[in-house]
């Protein structure tokens, strides 16, 4: 014995003491040391529903302990103390046939401690067996027999196969335990002579033994185990076809299959025999995975026995069912548009999806066709309804497809020919107590009417929709139908509901009518108007309510009219709803409030808007009110103007509100001065032809000594009657080298320069023709009558002399345009030809431009002269169109004593 041979002997020795001793325990395990034993009266295994008696023994008395029994973790109450390490348990009516024991010390705040545990066994006996079958096929080598054992006796039991001849020869006998069939050599068996099988079952509670089952060879065989070889799937996914084939003729074969679903039961197929060796099994759902068997039957066999001549089931062979496609034609509907110039209709499909158990997966799109052989496609619409399409007028139908993964559901068809048929007649519009359905009814009308029109009806479309105007819902309804119901609607909404029937000629003209699901009161009153108000009646007139704010049939209006006096009287008239919507009623006088309400079956809604109204004034009372209050303004003017004072004053008001150019006074060119010495002059130089301007002298300046040596100055004296004795004297230079002209300058408004009127105030007709003139000037100017005189200067005069007489004179400068009163005038003398208008400063801060005109010798003088004379000086000067003459009009007027 060599070393190696040894030490691997050691180790083995070894390693079988340690497992024999000192077992090896899993990970995390510790090895259960017991503190005592159970045991079980009567002995395991128990017969189950029996009484079980269970003694606990503990190897000592520990203190503050107690022994406790647990059943299949509950635990036992029924308990008895033998002794310090003995406790006896009983158990009644035990029917678990496995369950768990376990005997414990438990203590007072002490961790339980295991005594023993224990497994209990039941069982019962066997019953006996029955249904005992033989079988065996025509190239079989066994005999197959089964038998049904019964209940489970949840312990071993034992099965003897027992077979003899009649004569009681024993060939086999044969043992197997816990089955249900058994396989006999077919050698062993004479196919000419009867047999007895005899099955005994026993175990620890008992044995039994079945009845005896005869049997002869030519009576078990049964027809050949087929064989399935291919499974095909329909379209539709709902259907299977089987093609399986048979080692014998299959001419009086019946076939039977039978399938199940994730290891289910097996269930019997609803199969169809196709042809030899195809079998359709209908049923199916789609994308399900089934297993399937099948296996055929000799029918021209005798059945005096109940017992059926089949084959076994065929090996399983498993398959797939695809998705489902739709098979059910959608239900469509359509919205015809107007025609189009193009000869295209504009046509809006409508349809309902289809039922989901009707197919699998997702609707891809819908596919629409001209008429119904689905050769010319239109348009494919997505998987929302509606969808529209334009189509020639001539075209009479379409039709319509779901289209899936997994097909296509037949072709719907969507009638657009107008039959003319006589219409169906809806009968009633009954509203549910629910208020949100409508139970709806028609007839259709007879045989008389549909022979005529030669159409019979194939469905009926009921079509709702909304008012205002939403989006249309529709029902299709069976021919057979005369009545359904609306559901989902909306109470206190109107709904116009339309009726159509659908016929072999076409599609029926609608009957529609109006209906509420449930009326409502409405929201709000109508608005109302006053057209006429009188004394005591009063014409009104109001709007019609919105449908949506109407919320019923509106079956009557109420006025109310309230008076806005003291007493605040309330009146209220109902109105019918039918009537018109303007009227007179009688009402009390004086103002008036007006609101009006309308109701439906449900009641009287809100209150309109509130007017307020009150009669209107006679028009004979608003004549003679108006023919008084200006006959008194008449009189009252009349009188004003009858007064002198208030005339001046009115007058000279009218002028200060007036315009500017409305107190001006133009001149008369009949009453000029310089146009009659004109005139006069060239009458009597008419021997002379020359019209030439005088020529211009060169003009120079010299100084106030030299014009006081050169020129003399004119002394005026005035004095005013009422005045005070003395009064200044204005000392005016004049220029004698040439026959000059007097000019007195003033301020003038404007500095546009105007030709002046030179006007002698002692000539007769003269004078009075100069009075008129000045009456046409403001009161401002004079408030009384005035005395003026004037010194004509003509500039075909050698020489000036201006004399002053009493009464004393003033001088006033005039223009065209304006008036100004100088307080402290300054006067300018200009001889020789010379003539200046200067613009000077006045009280009231008006200025006019300086005009100058040169004649042909002279100089100009502008000497200041102190005027303190209460009288005004008015110099007017007039210039047309090319050179004229110029006349200096200086005029004295003394102002009067003023009347005011």
């Amino acid at each position: 014995m060599n070393l190696p041979s040894t030490l691997w002997r050691f180790i083995i020795i070894l390693l079988s003491f340690s497992i024999k001793h000192f077992p090896l325990l899993p990970a995390g395990c510790q090895r259960f040391i017991p503190l005592g034993n159970l045991t079980v009266e009567p002995a395991l295994p128990f017969l189950i529903g029996s009484n079980l008696t269970v003694y606990c023994h503990t190897k000592e008395c520990k203190r503050g302990f107690r022994i406790s029994l647990e059943l299949n973790g509950e635990t036992v109450n029924s308990l008895k103390k033998v002794n310090c390490t003995t406790m006896m348990f009983r158990l009644f009516n035990v029917r678990m046939p496995r369950s768990i024991l376990i005997c414990e010390l438990k203590g007072v705040d002490q961790k339980p401690q295991t005594v023993n545990g224990l497994d209990l066994h039941g069982g019962l006996p066997p019953d006996k067996p029955e249904h005992i079958m033989c079988e065996m096929s025509r190239s079989s080598d066994f005999i197959d027999c089964t038998w049904e054992r019964g209940q489970k006796t949840h312990i071993l039991t034992t099965y003897n196969i027992s077979v003899n001849r009649e004569n009681g020869t024993q060939i086999l006998l044969d043992q197997i335990q816990d089955a249900e069939e058994i396989t006999i050599p077919r050698a062993m068996i004479d196919e000419n002579t009867k047999y007895q099988l005899i099955i005994t079952a026993y175990n620890h509670f008992g044995a039994s033994q079945s009845d005896t089952f005869t049997f002869c060879v030519k009576d078990i065989v049964i027809p050949e185990t087929p064989c399935i070889m291919q499974i095909e799937f329909g379209n539709n996914s709902m259907t299977a076809i089987l093609q399986w084939k048979t080692s014998e003729s299959s001419e009086h074969l019946r076939s039977d299959v039978r399938l199940r679903t994730d290891n289910a039961a097996w269930e019997v197929g609803e199969e169809t025999e196709l042809s030899e060796g195809l079998i359709q099994v209908d049923g199916l759902r789609p994308l399900t995975e089934y297993e399937f068997q099948m296996r055929t039957c000799d029918t021209s066999r005798s059945n005096s026995s109940k017992r059926s001549f089949c084959s076994k089931w065929s090996p399983s062979v498993a398959g797939r069912s695809p998705g489902k496609g739709p098979s059910q034609q959608l239900h469509v509907w359509r919205m015809l548009g107007s025609l189009g110039t193009n000869g295209l209709r504009m046509v809006t499909v409508l349809w309902q999806p289809p039922s989901p158990d009707d197919y699998t997966g997702a609707v891809q799109q819908y596919k629409i066709f001209l008429g119904n052989d689905q050769k010319q496609e239109v348009t494919g619409c997505a998987a929302l309804s509606p969808c529209s399409v334009q189509v020639p007028a001539e075209v009479q139908a379409l039709s319509i497809s779901a289209v899936t993964l997994y097909g296509m559901s037949p072709p719907a068809n969507v009638p657009l020919r107008l039959s003319g048929d006589v219409r169906s007649v809806l009968r009633l519009l009954a509203p549910a107590a629910n208020g949100s359905a409508v139970f709806v009814s028609w007839s259709w009308p007879g045989k008389k009417h549909r022979s005529t029109s030669g159409g019979e009806p194939l469905h009926y479309v009921l079509e709702w929709t909304s008012v205002p105007a939403a989006e249309l819902q529709w029902q299709k309804v069976a021919k057979d139908q005369d009545n359904t119901l609306i559901t989902g609607l909306t109470a206190g909404v109107r709904y116009n509901v339309s009726l159509y029937a659908v016929t072999t000629r076409g599609v029926s003209a609608p009957s529609s009518r109006l209906v509420y699901s449930k009326e409502q009161k409405p929201v709000c009153g109508p608005n109302v108007s006053v057209l006429v108000h009188e004394a005591r009646r009063i014409q009104i007139q109001w709007d019609e309510l919105p449908v949506d704010k109407q919320k019923g049939f509106i079956t009557n209006y109420t006025i109310y009219l309230q008076m806005l006096d003291f007493s605040n009287t309330q009146l209220s008239k109902m109105v019918s709803a039918s009537g018109p919507r303007q009227m007179w009623l009688d009402c009390p006088e004086g103002a008036l409030a007006l609101q009006l309400t309308a109701s439906t079956s449900a009641g009287e809604g809100q209150r309109g808007n509130r007017i307020c109204s009150q009669p209107e004034t006679p028009a004979v009372g608003l004549v003679i009110w108006t023919v008084f209050i200006l006959t008194l303004f008449i009189a009252i003017i009349a009188n004003l103007m009858c007064w002198s004072c208030v005339r001046e004053r009115i007058k000279q008001k009218c002028i200060s509100w007036g315009p500017a150019w409305l107190n001006e006074t133009l001149p008369k060119p009949g009453n000029s001065n310089a146009i009659r010495l004109l005139e006069q002059y060239e009458s009597e130089l008419s021997f002379s032809s020359t019209h030439s301007d005088p020529p211009l002298s060169p003009i120079s300046l010299i100084s106030q000594e030299e014009r006081d040596d050169v020129y003399p100055t004119i002394h005026v004296e005035t004095s005013q009657v009422g005045s005070r004795p003395t009064e200044p004297t204005a000392e005016i230079p004049l220029l004698m080298s040439d026959p000059g002209t007097i000019l007195v300058d003033s301020q003038p408004e404007h500095v546009n320069y105007k030709p002046q009127i030179a006007t002698l105030a002692p000539q007769g007709g003269e004078v009075k023709e100069t009075e008129e003139e000045q009456r046409d000037l403001p009161s401002f100017w004079e408030e009384d009558r005035c005395v003026r005189f004037g010194v004509l200067l003509g500039g075909f005069l050698s020489g000036v002399e201006v004399g002053f007489t009493d009464p004393p004179l003033g001088l006033t400068l005039s223009s065209d345009s304006g008036l100004l009163w100088p307080k402290t005038p300054k006067t300018t003398i200009a001889l020789n030809g010379g003539f200046s208008l200067e613009r000077r400063a006045t009280e009231n801060d008006v200025e006019a431009d300086s005009l100058s005109l040169d004649l042909q010798q002279g100089e100009i003088m502008t000497p200041d002269t102190a005027d303190t004379c209460s009288s005004q000086y008015t110099v007017q000067t007039t210039l047309k169109s090319g050179y004229f003459p110029q006349a200096a009009a200086v005029s004295s007027t003394a102002l009067c004593d003023a009347q005011r």
